[in-house]
């Protein structure tokens, strides 16, 4: 049986970094470095929701589905969840996720982190659309 509690706990952190995130211009006592310091946060936060989510995928293809191949790299992950039909968003959204994770691996700053930080809505909202059919759950 699969475990998805890593998920969901990482999910659930990214959702409130990203609204804290959102909240900021309401928040005017925010110095920069605060404000720059909750968009880091909501990159690493996406990260490791990223990361966790494609390896419970994987997981999932695997003693679910009984996929016997499955390659262990993410965009070929993505492809295969795909072709499953476990994705409401096309494969070409979640390429852009998965470039994301790549260009924010060490670099929080300037336009690679503005353009992720633009797919946070979209990327939460996929995945809990795939959380919800890996585990059969609403999301709460």
């Amino acid at each position: 049986m699969i475990d998805y509690s890593k998920l969901q706990k990482s999910l659930k952190h990214l959702e409130t970094q990203y609204a804290n995130y959102t909240h900021i211009p309401y928040r005017p006592e925010l110095s920069d470095l605060d404000k720059e310091g909750i968009a880091e946060s909501t990159i690493q936060r996406f990260e490791t929701c990223y990361d966790t989510l494609w390896k419970t995928l994987k997981r999932y293809l695997v003693e679910t589905l009984g996929i016997p191949e499955v390659p262990n790299s993410p965009k070929p992950i993505l492809r295969l969840g795909f072709e499953n039909q476990l994705f409401a968003s096309p494969i070409e959204q979640w390429m852009k996720y998965a470039n994301a994770r790549i260009d924010t691996s060490h670099d929080y700053d300037g336009d690679k982190a503005v353009q992720c930080l633009a797919l946070m809505n979209d990327f939460i909202d996929d995945a809990i659309g795939l959380y919800q059919t890996m585990t059969g759950h609403t999301w709460e």
